[in-house]
């Protein structure tokens, strides 16, 4: 399956495997920097992490940390390798946007309908710099 996501903010291009999260996530609190671990033992993706993975997120629980906690991910070498979005989230975008300011490489963020990450569970997921995503 071939998709065209909205990008959102550029990024290497990347092929690995998905981690489509099923409920909305907080990262401040819910998300170890450190090791890139979901840590809320309420999220149905609990201790599945998220780095080197392409991350399909339906909508984030509003800190104005979640871009500190990003930021720091980046930091330490274990972001995600892309971002897919449901709807853009300014607050998480954020902490991508300070990232490329410090001069760190960043994943990619695009916005693609919730409605396609179904097709993404368990699956290997392309992406070109433009935005083209192949599933499977």
């Amino acid at each position: 399956m071939t998709l065209q996501g909205e990008v959102l903010l550029n990024g290497p291009a990347v092929a690995t495997a998905a981690l489509v999260l099923t409920a909305p996530i907080s990262f401040w609190g819910g998300v170890d920097p450190h090791t890139s671990a979901i840590t809320d033992a309420r999220h149905p993706e609990f201790a599945q992490k998220m780095s080197g993975r392409v991350l399909l997120i339906p909508s984030t629980i509003g800190s104005s940390s979640a871009a500190a906690v990003l930021l720091e991910l980046v930091h330490a070498g274990l972001a995600p390798a892309a971002l897919i979005l449901h709807e853009p989230d300014a607050i998480l975008l954020l902490g991508l946007i300070v990232a490329k300011e410090m001069g760190l490489p960043i994943p990619m963020a695009l916005r693609l309908d919730r409605q396609h990450f179904p097709h993404f569970h368990n699956q290997r997921v392309s992406i070109t710099p433009d935005g083209v995503i192949d599933v499977g």
